[in-house]
């Protein structure tokens, strides 16, 4: 009985460490979202073939691969908010663009090695647009609502690089200030990413004192009272602070 001994410092892959993200901005300018709760995610690269075989095979089929697709699926639990009814902001995307027809039944995907522990593969991630199709799947008496969504890609994928950081908590980022001109006491909306279990949020150094995380990618606050003009705006959370955004804010 033999045993293969592995390279130092090697580990054996989960089946669990793959993650699958929604673009919910524009192509040019994506804001990525992570499919939360999802399960059992199984792409898959099927291949466009053509026929090459001569009278050497002597019957025998021999078929060179042209190109290769993008197909995946995946089960996701469909947690709701209870102030809106709304699915989480990427399920409501890919239950609505498995209710349209069209360029509505696209969404703008991309896929990454997900490593429960050390680094990402940086050559296992791609982005690809994809038809959309969702099934109800839960439909018992009991039991989590669980949506089956398959993803069927329109054109071969394009390699990018791995976008995953890791488990660790990272600073956040903040993309975008609305609206613009916002006056003393009226709500903004802050957009970027890192935003879930944020601990605090400053205008021009002044704390704000009532916030309310939306999502991963939104929260919403109050504005303090101060000078119209440009100010920093920074969002703090367990990752740290996330780099001051110049807000144009009113009198």
């Amino acid at each position: 009985m033999s045993s293969v001994i592995l390279p130092v410092g090697s580990t054996l892959g989960k089946s669990f460490e793959l993650g699958i993200d929604v673009n919910l901005g524009t192509y040019g300018q994506p804001d990525w979202r992570p499919i939360r709760r999802a399960s059992a995610i199984a792409p898959t690269f099927p291949a466009v073939t053509s026929d090459v075989a001569t009278y050497d095979d002597r019957g025998a089929p021999n078929e060179d691969v042209d190109s290769r697709g993008f197909a995946a699926s995946l089960t996701v639990q469909g947690n709701r908010s209870l102030t809106t009814g709304l699915l989480l902001p990427e399920l409501e995307a890919i239950v609505a663009a498995g209710r349209s027809s069209r360029d509505g039944a696209v969404l703008d995907i991309r896929f990454y090695h997900k490593p429960d522990v050390g680094t990402p593969n940086p050559n296992d991630a791609g982005r690809v647009l994809v038809r959309v199709d969702v099934t109800r799947q839960n439909t018992g008496n009991t039991g989590a609502e669980v949506y089956a969504v398959t993803f069927t890609g329109k054109g071969a994928f394009t390699p990018i690089p791995n976008p995953f950081q890791g488990w660790a908590a990272s600073a956040p980022t903040i993309s975008s200030v609305t609206p613009e001109g916002a006056k003393d006491g009226e709500l903004i909306t802050i957009n970027g990413a890192g935003l879930i279990g944020a601990t605090g949020v400053t205008v021009d150094g002044d704390p704000v004192a009532e916030f309310a995380t939306i999502s991963a990618s939104s929260l919403i606050a109050v504005l303090p009272a101060g000078d119209a003009g440009a100010v920093p705006v920074i969002v703090t959370t367990s990752g740290g602070d996330s780099a001051p955004y110049t807000f144009n804010r009113g009198a």
